[in-house]
């Protein structure tokens, strides 16, 4: 099914708005929300809960045919519908950083044909930065076109990652770590998939790695740093699952190629 410019940017725009108020509702909970447990250190928050709702009222207004996947409702696609286009949203990506009152959290908004990415945006309500994506368009913030770094040697680069719930010291994620550490030039932890996707989109980071991830984690944010010429792929070089995505997005294809012998294991 061939997709025009014109229905991308009705798909885009309606994604942003969807995301703007999603945010909304998030910046309304800053600081009030209660938490409960969802699983082994995996918070909920009151926030999350009517964001999602938020963002799903609106989408199902405009696009009544389309499904709908979002983390609240535990990943389960909403039944009645049979449209091969999906919504998959993540309306509070950093439940733990939000929970905690540190700003880096996000809204993640994808819309995909089947298997086939076709939008993605990604909102920080608090820096007011927006970053979306359009099949084959190109990638934006606040409008204005992104790229990738072009980084191109991983001594000299930055790379951001995502340690996976419930971490003990034999997991190989440890040694994935260690490998990292000693070959890039800066590591850092900070919380949001979704976010560090287009960190490494817009040049901030060099490149990022993560495992134990969830669909709604990555589905807007790797089309947004692959749109600003980013090269992502799982450890062996494949094409990434997002059904089951780990993965390692890098600025160039060169970085990428000397990062993932460290991520393999």
């Amino acid at each position: 099914m061939k997709i025009s410019p014109n229905e991308l940017e009705i798909y885009s725009v309606a994604s942003r708005e969807a995301a703007r108020r999603g945010g909304q509702v998030l910046l309304k909970w800053m600081g009030k929300t209660t938490t409960r447990e969802k699983g082994f250190r995996d918070l909920v928050t009151q926030a999350d809960l009517e964001s999602q709702q938020v963002i799903q009222d609106f989408l199902k207004s405009e696009f009544p045919d389309h499904q709908f996947i979002g983390e609240e409702t535990t990943g389960e696609s909403d039944t009645t519908s049979h449209s091969d286009f999906c919504w998959i949203v993540d309306p509070l990506d950093g439940t733990t950083n939000y929970v905690h009152s540190l700003r880096s959290f996000a809204v993640s908004i994808a819309l995909y044909h089947r298997q086939t990415p076709l939008v993605g945006t990604v909102l920080d309500p608090v820096l007011e930065e927006c970053y979306w994506a359009s099949r084959g368009l190109g990638a934006k913030l606040n409008g204005e076109p992104i790229h990738a770094s072009g980084c191109k040697e991983i001594d000299k680069s930055l790379f951001v990652f995502s340690f996976p719930r419930g971490m003990t010291r034999t997991n190989p994620e440890v040694v994935r770590f260690l490998n990292m550490l000693e070959n890039v030039g800066s590591i850092r932890r900070l919380g949001s998939a979704a976010l560090n996707l287009c960190y490494v989109a817009c040049g901030r980071a060099d490149g990022y790695w993560a495992t134990s991830l969830a669909k709604w984690d990555v589905a807007a944010g790797w089309l947004i740093a692959r749109e600003a010429g980013a090269s992502v792929a799982d450890f062996r070089g494949n094409e990434i699952d997002l059904e089951k995505p780990f993965f390692c997005a890098a600025a160039t294809a060169e970085l990428l190629q000397q990062a993932t012998p460290h991520l393999n294991v």
